[in-house]
């Protein structure tokens, strides 16, 4: 049996190279022959693409979301979920992620991929349990790092304890690169020996070593991995589709996909490369190589985060100073992986420590709520001292968060009545708030420009 490949374009390849601007008018016209290729899956939704479609794009992502269904018809979709965090930032109340996923699947997603920042399975629970619930494909997701505490004994106890909750497979799911093409042997033959539910793997291209990783994985018996297609991969995005697919032909791991017809979609991604590149939304640098992933265990997003919040100060001079800080935050913190929001929680207070001066004499609300437990139980026990620092005579929670947030959907119905066009739109507003009510300001004004067009057609009068 062949290898199986999750193709990444629509979704992480341009979150982690254009900021999530690819646009839904600019993939719909590739979706249909990417939906030929014979993918495994097309992950094309979740993560960034939500917030960004709102804010930036003033696209509905549901919208985007039927209407790449409609146009794949023979391939599963698949969606990122951050757990009890949804695609938001915090910690959202069972109601309000139980509608979210029946409406991703309703909508058209077939695999949804849950993870949690803490790797705090009670964050999972709620998501799982929901796609069980609408006969979606669960994957639940380990968030890969590297500490004194992260072993592969604990990844592997990890999957175990996911597999029993009821994941159909397992991603090993490496944000930040960090993943080394041995370690990756390692752990991917323990995982093999130790569930019985196929393993997917998943990495980014910052540190230079993702398509050795891969090929190891490959070889100790990893089911799936995710690629992107080459005019939107390597550097910050995923390893390149087409390699790999020339690389496994004709051996055991053969993908069977057609390299002509990845040769026609590469074309048609190379020329909007080309317009990122002339509008400067693609940065070159993110392209390169970035050895200080392995050095600070930063991915490449949270990189590009520190060196925005230094420019804005002026003081982009501090840098190597704040990549030295963050390993010792994260260590203070709990040893958290760093990936959204725990990526740009750390990152800031490392700023924040070394613009200020002095350690901790300056606390973003966020690292409180990380202290406080409102995230989640961290990898290791905060100490007493750094606890005390940062929330003095606190108590922190030891309750899965979300136990402590009532019900919120129907309050967030009713604040938005005048809005709701679609059943949808609640869980747009539930997510973005400000950010979904701006959108569908945009939405009415949109509507009521092309009514009048209308109107006026039918109304103008003329000469005989």
């Amino acid at each position: 049996m062949g290898v199986k490949i999750t193709e990444t374009i629509l979704r992480d390849a341009h979150q982690s190279l254009i900021a999530t601007r690819m646009t839904t008018e600019e993939m719909l016209p590739a979706v249909e022959m990417l939906d030929k290729v014979g993918f495994y899956a097309l992950e094309a939704w979740g993560g960034a693409t939500f917030d960004s479609s709102l804010r930036f794009l003033n696209e509905d992502p549901w919208e985007r979301l039927r209407k790449i269904r409609n146009l794949a018809k023979n391939t599963k979709l698949q969606m990122l979920f951050r757990g009890q965090n949804i695609l938001g930032y915090k910690h959202y109340s069972d109601d309000v992620v139980q509608y979210f996923v029946q409406k991703s699947i309703a909508n058209g997603i077939d695999i949804i991929r849950i993870f949690d920042a803490l790797n705090d399975t009670r964050n999972l629970r709620t998501a799982i349990e929901a796609a069980k619930k609408e006969k979606g494909h669960v994957q639940a997701a380990i968030s890969y790092t590297i500490s004194p505490v992260h072993t592969i004994e604990s990844f592997v106890t990890l999957a175990k304890e996911l597999e029993s909750m009821g994941a159909d497979s397992i991603c090993i799911k490496d944000m930040a690169g960090l993943l080394l093409p041995y370690t990756a042997e390692e752990l991917v033959k323990k995982l093999k020996n130790n569930v019985k539910i196929p393993i997917e793997l998943h990495t980014h291209y910052t540190s230079g070593v993702g398509s050795m990783t891969y090929l190891k994985a490959i070889e100790a018996g990893c089911d799936i991995i995710d690629t992107a297609m080459s005019p939107l991969a390597l550097g910050t995005s995923q390893p390149p589709t087409e390699p790999f697919v020339a690389t496994l032909a004709g051996t055991p791991y053969d993908t069977g996909l057609n390299i002509e017809l990845l040769s026609d979609i590469a074309d048609y991604f190379k020329k909007l490369r080309e317009k990122y590149l002339e509008s400067d939304l693609l940065d070159p640098k993110l392209l390169g190589v970035d050895i200080n992933t392995l050095r600070y265990q930063v991915p490449g997003g949270m990189l590009s985060n520190l060196v925005s919040q230094l420019k804005q100060q002026g003081k982009e001079d501090k840098l190597e100073e704040v990549l030295k800080e963050v390993p010792k935050v994260r260590e203070d913190l709990g040893y958290p992986p760093l990936v959204t929001p725990t990526s740009q929680i750390v990152g800031t207070q490392a700023v924040l420590n070394v613009l200020s001066g002095e350690r901790y004499k300056m606390i973003s609300n966020e690292t409180k709520d990380i202290v406080r437990g409102k995230y989640g139980k961290t990898p290791v026990p905060i100490s007493e001292e750094i606890r005390k620092k940062i929330i003095k005579d606190e108590k922190p929670i030891t309750c899965r968060p979300a136990d402590l947030i009532p019900s919120e959907l129907e309050k967030y119905r009713k604040e938005i009545s005048q809005y709701i066009e679609q059943d949808e739109d609640v869980l747009s507003y539930a997510l973005f708030g400000p950010v979904a009510v701006k959108y569908f300001e945009f939405r009415q004004a949109q509507k009521y420009k092309l009514d009048s067009a209308l109107a006026d057609k039918e109304n103008k009068v003329y000469p005989v």
